[in-house]
């Protein structure tokens, strides 16, 4: 079979590796129908993750067909159509019985892509088949379904629940890329009065706009503190969710949110970031961080299916799965090309 193969920071290839294969009796192996490029795969391009080793096939996200299971799956079988979720779940330890399966004891976790062959690949061998696969409903297409592999779950998990959004809230997004826009999506579902999107990028803020912000700022032209002090009579925001990954963003929303406020960190940092706690412990801000757990996959699959979120709006670029080193140009360049996200299928 054929997969995208990293080869250490900055390389990468789309290359013959040996067949996927049961390995353990919990497993399933899964023919890839469609699977997309995350801002993670960028991450580990960049060196950011130096335990990923040379050699790995990246990608975390899929949809696709159940081609043989081992003995012991009894929730999915050959012929099955799937959504393969980022974060594989023993389904057994402490953290899975709590719903938090990003934290899996029992050898899950994030572990496609990063400790094991991940999806950009014709095949691919998801372990823990019965809790890191959800059956796709009869009606749902492969593109409004497969983000529903990460980012979706990412922006409402982290970002909007962990944040705590309530009817009435005024709710700021710091980054309109993929991840913000997902909260900027599910936040909608709890009808805060505005949804501020911050960006550089004026045409990310045309996105955010499409996903349901009100209000945009550029902070190259604008000053952000002092249109959301307009919008909530001073105070700041309710809740100010973190969606690009810097040190900078996250500063800028420990200083736009109001006191009693929560600052949510959705953003992959690389690197360390400045923590004013000398101003924050007397204002009563709550801030939290997170990996996503996918707990709430089956949620969202009910409300793709009442017609209640769109993610299929997400994807702006389409490749066949063997152009993948293409779509990885596009999808690095996405200030140039517009690019959310890009579709990788058969």
């Amino acid at each position: 079979m054929k997969a995208l193969v990293y080869h250490g920071p900055g390389q990468k290839s789309w290359d013959d590796v040996p067949d996927s294969r049961i390995v353990d009796d919990t497993d399933a192996i899964i023919g890839v129908d469609a699977t997309t490029i995350c801002g993670t795969d960028l991450h580990i391009l960049k060196g950011d993750l130096p335990d990923i080793t040379s050699g790995r096939i990246l990608g975390h996200e899929a949809v696709g067909t159940v081609e043989a299971v081992g003995s012991a799956v009894t929730t999915v079988k050959p012929g099955d159509r799937v959504v393969v979720s980022c974060i594989s779940a023993c389904g057994r330890c402490r953290y899975c019985r709590e719903a938090g399966y990003g934290q899996c004891l029992g050898g899950g976790g994030w572990i496609l892509g990063h400790k094991i062959d991940g999806t950009q690949a014709d095949f691919a061998r998801v372990p823990f088949a019965d809790t890191s696969t959800y059956l796709i409903p009869a009606g749902l297409d492969d593109e409004a379904v497969l983000m529903l592999s990460d980012i979706l779950p990412t922006g409402y998990e982290v970002g909007v629940v962990n944040g705590g959004i309530r009817a009435g809230d005024t709710v700021v997004i710091v980054g309109a890329g993929p991840i913000g826009l997902s909260a900027i999506m599910s936040a909608r579902l709890y009808s805060p009065s505005h949804i501020i999107a911050i960006d550089l990028a004026d045409t990310r803020l045309e996105a955010a706009k499409q996903f349901g912000a009100d209000v945009t700022v550029n902070p190259a032209r604008q000053d952000p503190a002092q249109i959301i002090a307009g919008l909530t009579e001073g105070l700041g925001a309710d809740v100010v969710i973190e969606a690009v990954g810097l040190s900078d963003t996250f500063e800028m929303c420990t200083r736009l949110v109001r006191p009693g406020g929560h600052v949510a960190n959705v953003g992959v940092h690389g690197g360390p970031a400045t923590l004013h706690l000398e101003d924050l412990w007397t204002r009563n801000v709550t801030i939290t961080t997170g990996l996503v757990d996918t707990w709430s996959t089956p949620t969202l699959l009910k409300l793709l299916r009442t017609g209640q979120l769109a993610p299929q709006k997400f994807i702006t670029h389409r490749f066949a799965l063997e152009q993948v080193v293409d779509a990885y140009e596009v999808f690095s360049r996405a200030g140039d090309t517009g690019a959310l996200k890009v579709l990788l299928h058969k």
